[in-house]
């Protein structure tokens, strides 16, 4: 059984405070609720930003629609304005002009269709561009929300990262000195048990894992020489004796 000065053994419960307040800040700041409020806000500026680039897709796709769109009403209109000025001019034969007639009525028709393509076109482009709009205004309003919650991150991050400063420099202090064995103990015991590797006895109880000790078991602990590092039955933590149980 590893044996080591009383005094030291009481001050591994100092290191053991610090270590446990560090693992507490350290909790608090990787599963600080700004993380989960920016994850959340960034889930859904990326599916606005997959939308508003789908639909600057779209207004490209539908401005190119238009564009020929308009050129096809442009040709039909200069078509029908030569095939109107001939037919005024009333040169040619009556056959010739009777043609000229015919298919100024075609083109009529004709305009009238490209020009309702046409609206119909442009009314789709509105509606596209008016969805862009919105998804990069809802976008951006995230991403503002965004900057906001990380810039409050960052003061809160840093005041942990203060506090794990502080802590650090009492665990340096506290330990400093403590017998070399104890403090190798204690690192492997912390280790392998969720970051606890001392635990005061108080009343017969281990306040490691909280299980009362058997008369027996605490009978011998009681029993053996205060230098003596004695372990919890149940947890196989370090039982730090004489803190005024």
């Amino acid at each position: 059984m590893p044996t080591a000065p009383a005094a030291d053994q009481k001050r591994i419960l100092v290191v053991q405070d610090a270590d446990t307040r560090a693992n507490q800040a350290r909790h608090r700041r990787d599963h600080h609720p700004l993380i989960s409020q920016i994850d959340e806000l960034m889930g859904r500026a990326l599916d606005l930003d997959e939308e508003r680039i789908a639909r600057g897709t779209e207004v490209s796709d539908l401005k190119r629609e238009v564009t020929k769109a308009e050129d096809d009403v442009q040709a039909v209109r200069t078509r029908a304005a030569r095939d109107n000025k001939r037919l005024e001019s009333g040169q040619g034969t009556s056959k010739d002009l009777q043609a000229l007639q015919s298919e100024l009525e075609v083109l009529t028709r004709r305009q009238d269709v490209l020009e309702e393509v046409e609206m119909e076109i442009m009314q789709r482009l509105e509606d596209a561009q008016k969805a862009q709009s919105d998804s990069t205004e809802q976008y951006d309003a995230i991403m503002t929300q965004v900057e906001g919650l990380k810039a409050q991150q960052l003061i809160a991050f840093n005041e942990i990262e203060a506090e794990l400063q502080t802590i650090a420099a009492e665990r340096e202090k506290a330990v400093d000195g403590v017998d070399a064995t104890l403090v190798a103990l204690y690192e492997k015991i912390r280790a392998q048990y969720d970051g606890i590797g001392a635990a005061e006895l108080i009343r017969g109880a281990c306040q490691g894992c909280h299980m009362n000790l058997n008369a027996g078991e605490l009978a011998r602990i009681n029993a053996a020489p205060s230098n003596e590092v004695v372990r919890c039955e149940e947890c196989g933590r370090i039982l730090v004796r004489g803190t005024g149980e």
